[in-house]
């Protein structure tokens, strides 16, 4: 073969392999771009009158929590079910008992918003506005 021969192929060659990576690299964009990520944006309010402690909450497959929490303060949390069950609070009162509380049942791939709030004597509302559970 001659070295015109050669210089074509390899020019041929180049070609090929710009192509194939300039497709590669649209095919990852669009699958970047199609991905949706299921979240709910969340919110704690203390309306217990008083400072709380240790505050948890759980839900499928994972938990947030803040240390203290002031009366009236809120807490913000972006959440993802990765699962469905139930959410559970969790916090001490300024009195040092410990207070549990089980909120609704969620499912995964849900979105949307959550308010959580604490009211005296253990007691908690749940306001979900999700989407409905698949």
């Amino acid at each position: 073969m001659t070295s015109s021969v050669h210089a074509g192929m390899r020019l041929a060659m180049k070609t090929t392999l710009r192509f194939l990576l300039a497709a590669a690299v649209f095919l990852g964009f669009l699958a970047v771009a199609g991905c949706h990520s299921y979240r709910v944006d969340t919110t704690v309010e203390n309306r217990t009158g008083k400072p709380i402690k240790l505050l948890e909450v759980d839900y499928p497959t994972a938990s947030f929590g803040a240390g203290l929490l002031d009366s009236g303060a809120v807490y913000s949390y972006r959440m993802q079910f990765r699962n469905s069950g139930p959410l559970k609070v969790t916090y001490t009162a300024e009195d040092g008992h410990p207070v549990s509380i089980d909120g609704p049942n969620v499912a995964e791939k849900q979105e949307g918003h959550l308010q959580i709030v604490l009211l005296p004597d253990g007691k908690a509302e749940f306001h979900p506005e999700l989407t409905p559970a698949p």
